[in-house]
C-alpha cells in the first residue's frame, strides 16, 4: 500500500481547517441575521440551532478547542447585546457548551459566572458554571476564589465563601491574600476562635510588614468581639442578679462575676456606657 507524500497530508490538512473556519464564519453570519429577528415573536432563535458540546466535539474532527475560542467570541458579542430580551435565558446552554468542547479552558467559566452575577441576577447559575470548571481543573485556583468572593460579597453566606476560599488557598499559585480572606469568612460566619487562630499564624508567618501590620488589625477585632461578648454576658448577668446595671466594669470583678477585666490588644480598657450596658473596645482597629 504506497503512503501519501506529507505534503498531500498537510495540504488536507490545511483544506480541511479552512472549511472548518468557513463554516464557522458562516455559523456566525446565519448567527448575526437571527440576531434581527423580533425576540417577542421568535423568544431565543438566535441560538435555538446550537447543539450541545458534546455533539460538537465529534462534528469539528480533532478542532473543538478553535470552535470552543468562536463561540466563547460570539457569546462575549451576544451577551453584552441588550436588545436581546432574551439572551440569558440560554446562559447555562452555551457556556456549557464552551465547557464540553475545551473543558481547561478557564476564561469562559470566569466570564460566564461574572454575566450571571452582574447582568442576569443569578447567583445559582454563577456558582453552577464554576462549580463545573472547579470539578474539571481542580489545580486552578482562580475558579474557587471567583466563588469565594461571590459568596462573600453578594450572597453574604461566609460560610460558603470560607469553604472556598479553603479549597483555593492550598493550590499552586493561589495568592498569599486568600487566606486572609478565608480568615474574614471565619470572622464574619461567628467562628471567633478559629479566626483568632488563623490570624495569629498569619502574624506569626507574614512575609512583611505590611501583611503583620494587617493581621494585627483583624487580631485586634477579633480580640475586641471576645472580649466584649465575654463582658456583655458578665453585664446581663450582672443585672439579672442585681435588678439594675452596674456602674462600672469593676463592679464585675468586686461582685465575683468576672475574676478581671480584659483589656484589648493594645492594653487599653474597654469603654463602658452604664446608661445601656454596651461596651466598646477604645479605638477602630484601623486607625490604631
Amino acid at each position: 500500500m504506497t503512503r501519501k507524500p506529507a505534503a498531500v497530508k498537510g495540504s488536507a490538512t490545511l483544506l480541511f481547517l479552512v472549511f472548518l473556519v468557513a463554516t464557522c464564519a458562516s455559523f456566525m453570519a446565519l448567527k448575526a441575521k437571527t440576531d434581527t429577528i423580533q425576540r417577542k415573536k421568535v423568544p431565543g432563535s438566535s441560538i435555538i440551532y446550537i447543539p450541545s458540546g458534546k455533539f460538537l466535539r465529534y462534528a469539528t474532527f480533532g478542532y473543538s478547542t478553535l470552535a470552543a475560542d468562536l463561540i466563547y467570541l460570539w457569546a462575549i458579542q451576544y451577551y453584552s447585546t441588550p436588545t436581546i430580551d432574551d439572551r440569558f435565558n440560554y446562559l447555562d446552554h452555551i457556556f456549557a457548551i464552551i465547557s464540553d468542547l475545551d473543558p481547561t479552558y478557564i476564561d469562559p467559566y470566569e466570564t460566564g459566572a461574572l454575566i450571571a452575577t452582574a447582568e442576569a441576577r443569578d447567583i445559582t447559575l454563577a456558582f453552577k458554571i464554576l462549580d463545573n470548571g472547579i470539578a474539571k481543573n481542580p489545580g486552578q485556583w482562580l475558579l474557587p476564589f471567583e466563588a469565594g468572593h461571590i459568596a462573600m460579597m453578594n450572597l453574604k453566606d461566609y460560610e460558603l465563601a470560607k469553604q472556598y476560599f479553603e479549597k483555593c488557598m492550598d493550590l499552586p499559585g493561589a495568592p498569599e491574600f486568600t487566606r486572609r480572606l478565608y480568615a474574614n469568612a471565619l470572622y464574619r460566619k461567628g467562628d471567633i476562635e478559629t479566626a483568632w487562630q488563623t490570624w495569629l499564624d498569619i502574624y506569626n508567618t507574614a512575609p512583611d510588614e505590611r501583611t503583620k501590620k494587617i493581621a494585627s488589625n483583624h487580631l485586634y477585632q477579633v480580640k475586641t468581639a471576645m472580649d466584649t461578648g465575654r463582658l456583655a454576658e458578665a453585664v446581663k448577668k450582672f443585672e439579672e442578679g442585681y435588678g439594675r446595671l452596674p456602674a462600672e466594669l469593676g463592679d464585675l470583678v468586686r461582685v465575683r462575676i468576672l475574676k478581671d477585666l480584659p483589656k484589648d490588644l493594645d492594653g487599653q480598657d474597654y469603654i463602658y456606657d452604664p446608661e445601656t450596658g454596651n461596651v466598646k473596645a477604645a479605638t477602630s482597629p484601623w486607625k490604631r
